[in-house]
């Protein structure tokens, strides 16, 4: 795949096949992936929790909040929850806060779970004080996203913004539609 292919494949999914195993070798590679991404004047102060069996992913999953625009979805249900999962932490003793390497840090991950044909969903939505007491995490750590990772059971399709279509996605039986703004409307021409 290409990278605009790649990016095209990499949507937020929120349903997946539970049963499929994400080995502990996998996620290291996705952190590698992190680590080599640029850093902000290089200071590096991201760390990673990886959680790859069931006691923890469902320590993990009882503090995040799915979905926000589904207003009659608590998320995914026993048999579509996530596989694994990488918490993200800011090191304090390094830097106060990551800027924006968080961000980059997860485009990494997820394209590269992309491309070992997984899927996944960076949740920003976290009781971060429950998490942290419950996976012991040590104060100097802020949680700054928590990402989902497993094999798709979900279709996530990509649909235009107009009249009738507002940016909330929503979901058509099986379909998870994620509407888009228009090249032509985000590219600003204003002198």
């Amino acid at each position: 795949m290409n990278l605009k292919e790649l990016i095209l494949k990499n949507r937020s999914y929120r349903r997946f096949f539970q049963n499929h195993t994400i080995e502990k070798e996998d996620l290291v590679e996705l952190v590698n992936l992190a680590r080599l991404s640029p850093s902000g004047a290089n200071n590096q102060p991201l760390k990673y929790m990886l959680s790859y069996t069931p006691e923890m992913n469902n320590d993990i999953f009882q503090h995040l909040f799915w979905a926000g625009y589904l207003k009659d979805w608590n998320g995914p249900e026993e048999g579509e929850r996530p596989s694994g999962y990488i918490v993200m932490l800011c090191d304090k003793n390094i830097s106060q806060n990551s800027g924006c390497d968080h961000g980059i840090a997860a485009q990494s991950i997820l394209l590269g779970a992309t491309e070992l044909g997984l899927g996944g969903c960076i949740l920003g939505s976290i009781k971060r004080e429950e998490l942290k007491k419950s996976l012991n995490i040590s104060d100097h750590f802020d949680i700054q996203l928590v990402i989902a990772l497993g094999k798709p059971k979900e279709k996530v399709v990509i649909d235009s913004i107009n009249d009738t279509v507002d940016i909330k996605y929503w979901r058509d039986g099986d379909i998870h539609h994620v509407p888009k703004r228009s090249l032509e409307e985000i590219i600003v021409t204003e002198k």
